[in-house]
C-alpha cells in the first residue's frame, strides 16, 4: 500500500465537512410541510437552522459529517483514524472536537481564527416513523476549506486518505481535495472518494468524473449515485465505467448489501436484513467497515462483509453513531 518503510501514523484520513449532527424524530406530515422531499439533504442558512430547531424536540447530539461518521467507525472497528474538517471557536465546535476526540478519532483540523460570522455546521437529521431520514444541513465555516487546511505531513503519514464528495460544492475545497491526492499518491498512499448525494454529482458531474479518473483508487457510492454519475440507468452499465475508471469501486444497494469492482472482477456481498430503525449513516458505517479490513490488506469481500455488518448494526438504533453492542472485526 505504501512506499514506506514504516507503519503509517494514521490507517485512515478523513477529511470532510465537520458537522453537529441534531436528531429529531418527527411525524411524516412534518417533512411534507417543510417542502422537503424524504430521504434527501436540502442545503439551509443559519436562521433557517434557528427555525428548524425550534420546531423539533431534539433527542441527541454529537459531532457528524460523512467521513467523519466513517472515521469513528473504523476506530470502534480496530484502525487508527484522523479527521480533518474546519469548525468555529463556538460551542458547536466545542461539541465537535471533543465527541471525536471521544471516539477515539484524532481531531488534526483546528478551529478558524476567523469565522465571518460563521458558525461550526449542524446537520438536522429528522427521522420519520419509517426509518427514512430528511436531513437539513447548515454548512457554516465547515465550506470555508481550502489547500492551507490539509497538512502535508499528516497526509504523507496516512495509509489513506478517504474525501468526502459533499465538499466538491466549493471550488476551494475541490482544490484541497486534487492537493491531498497529489501529496497521498506522491508518498505512495492511497485515496478514496464518497460519491455522498445524487444532488451533489448532478451540480459537479464532470469535476467528479475528472477527479476520480486522475486522483481516486477507491471510489464509494450507492446505486442511485453511481447510476447518476455515469448518467445510466441501468447499475451494471455504470459499474463498467467506474471498473475502467478506478482500481476499486463499493457500491451498497440498501438490503440487497453490496457490490465490489476490482478490474474485470465483481464481488457481489449479500447482507443480513435487519429491522430498520434509522438508516442515518449507513453508508458512512460500510466505508468505515471496508476501510478498516481494507487497512488491514484483507480481501475484497471481507471488507465488504465488514462494511454490510457495520451499516447493519447501525440502522437498528437512533443516530450515525456505534452503539455498545457494535459488532467487532
Amino acid at each position: 500500500m505504501s512506499s514506506h518503510s514504516h507503519p503509517p501514523r494514521h490507517d485512515v484520513l478523513c477529511i470532510g465537512n465537520a458537522i453537529v449532527d441534531t436528531l429529531a424524530q418527527v411525524p411524516a406530515q412534518l417533512i411534507t410541510t417543510l417542502n422537503a422531499e424524504a430521504g434527501t439533504m436540502k442545503l439551509v442558512d443559519g436562521p433557517a437552522m434557528q427555525e428548524l430547531l425550534s420546531k423539533v424536540t431534539v433527542e441527541a447530539e454529537c459531532s457528524g459529517g460523512s467521513v467523519a461518521n466513517s472515521a469513528v467507525v473504523a476506530a470502534r472497528l480496530g484502525a487508527k483514524a484522523a479527521f480533518i474538517g474546519k469548525v468555529a471557536r463556538d460551542e458547536g465546535g466545542h461539541v465537535f472536537t471533543h465527541d471525536l476526540k471521544a471516539q477515539h478519532v484524532d481531531f488534526v483540523g483546528r478551529a478558524a481564527r476567523h469565522d465571518h460570522g460563521e458558525g461550526t455546521g449542524r446537520c438536522m437529521v429528522m427521522v420519520t416513523p419509517d426509518g427514512q431520514r430528511t436531513m437539513f444541513t447548515y454548512l457554516g465555516i465547515s465550506v470555508r476549506f481550502d489547500e492551507n487546511d490539509i497538512p502535508p505531513e499528516t497526509v504523507a503519514d496516512s495509509g489513506i486518505v478517504y474525501l468526502e464528495g459533499y465538499l466538491f460544492d466549493d471550488p476551494q475545497a475541490q482544490k484541497a481535495f486534487h492537493r491531498a491526492a497529489e501529496l497521498a499518491h506522491e508518498h505512495g498512499r492511497q485515496v478514496a472518494l464518497t460519491l455522498s448525494d445524487s444532488f451533489c454529482i448532478e451540480r459537479h458531474r464532470k469535476a467528479f468524473q475528472d477527479f476520480i479518473r486522475t486522483g481516486v483508487d477507491v471510489l464509494f457510492a450507492n446505486d442511485d449515485e453511481i447510476k447518476a454519475l455515469y448518467q445510466v440507468a441501468d447499475l451494471d452499465d455504470a459499474l463498467a465505467r467506474l471498473a475502467k475508471d478506478v482500481a476499486i469501486g463499493a457500491v451498497t444497494r440498501g438490503q440487497q448489501g453490496a457490490v465490489v469492482v476490482e478490474g474485470s472482477q465483481r464481488f457481489d456481498v449479500p447482507t443480513t436484513p435487519v429491522k430498520a430503525v434509522d438508516t442515518t449513516g449507513a453508508g458512512d458505517a460500510f466505508a468505515g467497515g471496508f476501510l478498516a479490513a481494507f487497512v488491514q490488506g484483507k480481501a475484497l469481500e471481507a471488507c465488504a462483509d465488514l462494511g454490510n455488518r457495520a451499516a447493519g448494526c447501525i440502522i437498528t438504533h437512533m443516530g450515525a453513531r456505534p452503539g455498545a453492542d457494535f459488532i467487532k472485526a
